[in-house]
């Protein structure tokens, strides 16, 4: 009776193993083209859901800057001069029960003077920036006269001390505003679109200046970005106009 052979263990050829290591290697990098590429696709989704917030805050700021226009005796409501649009809006510091208060009043305070322009700068995207700059709580006509030079004199050279009211609101190609007046949209340096009122200058000076519109409209031109290229238009209409724009 013959006995029978041990079993020999069979180990992997050296050919084998090469082949192993290749088709893992293989896997390894198709496993991380794949996960490479879904971060960059979630780091541009990120980007331009960042520029459409940003852009979408900036344009609720200009249509809540407008809604809360200040009229009072003696005081600009709006002024354009081709560069920078200035406002004097109602504060939103100032309790329901002081607004319409004149400005001359004490007490909390009431207005603030806002400005918005369009800064060339060739290093940011589409050459240059659209900002806002708005001033501290007002209460007192002479603070206000002081805010109000100030707004043309950042929108022209600023400095330090301007600069600290300032927001960056988009990159901005371009940017341009039409007014509606006597039932229709024309350009707001246009003799159309100016009506009697008075505001101060830089120089302190009295000059014309066009009243508030019955409706504003605001052309963005945006440049190539997460957040879209081209023109994008909107229209504000004076909350106590009645009946509708063309």
């Amino acid at each position: 009776m013959h006995a029978r052979p041990a079993l020999q263990a069979r180990g992997f050829t050296l050919i084998e193993v090469l082949v192993a290591i290749s088709v893992m290697a293989l896997m390894a990098l198709m496993s991380w083209r794949g996960l490479d590429g879904m971060l960059r696709t979630q780091s541009s989704l990120q980007s331009r859901s960042d520029e459409i917030r940003t852009l979408q805050a900036g344009l609720a700021q200009w249509q809540t800057d407008l809604d809360q226009l200040a009229e009072l005796q003696g005081i600009a409501s709006w002024n354009w001069d081709g560069k920078v649009l200035r406002l004097t809006r109602r504060s939103a510091d100032a309790p329901p029960s002081s607004v319409g208060v004149g400005i001359d009043a004490m007490g909390a305070p009431s207005v603030r003077v806002v400005a918005w322009t369009w800064r060339i700068d060739p290093g940011r995207p589409g050459g240059g920036d659209w900002q806002r700059w708005q001033s501290a709580p007002l209460t007192q006509r002479q603070d206000w006269q002081t805010a109000w030079k100030l707004a043309q004199q950042w929108s022209q050279t600023p400095d330090d001390a301007t600069r600290t009211g300032q927001v960056q609101i988009h990159p901005l190609a371009g940017w341009q505003l039409f007014v509606h007046r006597g039932g229709a949209w024309t350009n707001p340096l246009s003799s159309d679109a100016v009506t009697t009122g008075t505001s101060n200058n830089a120089d302190g000076n009295t000059t014309q200046s066009g009243a508030t519109p019955d409706g504003v409209r605001l052309v963005l031109t945006l440049p190539p970005g997460p957040s879209g290229a081209g023109s994008l238009s909107m229209d504000w209409v004076r909350p106590t106009l009645s009946g509708a724009l063309p």
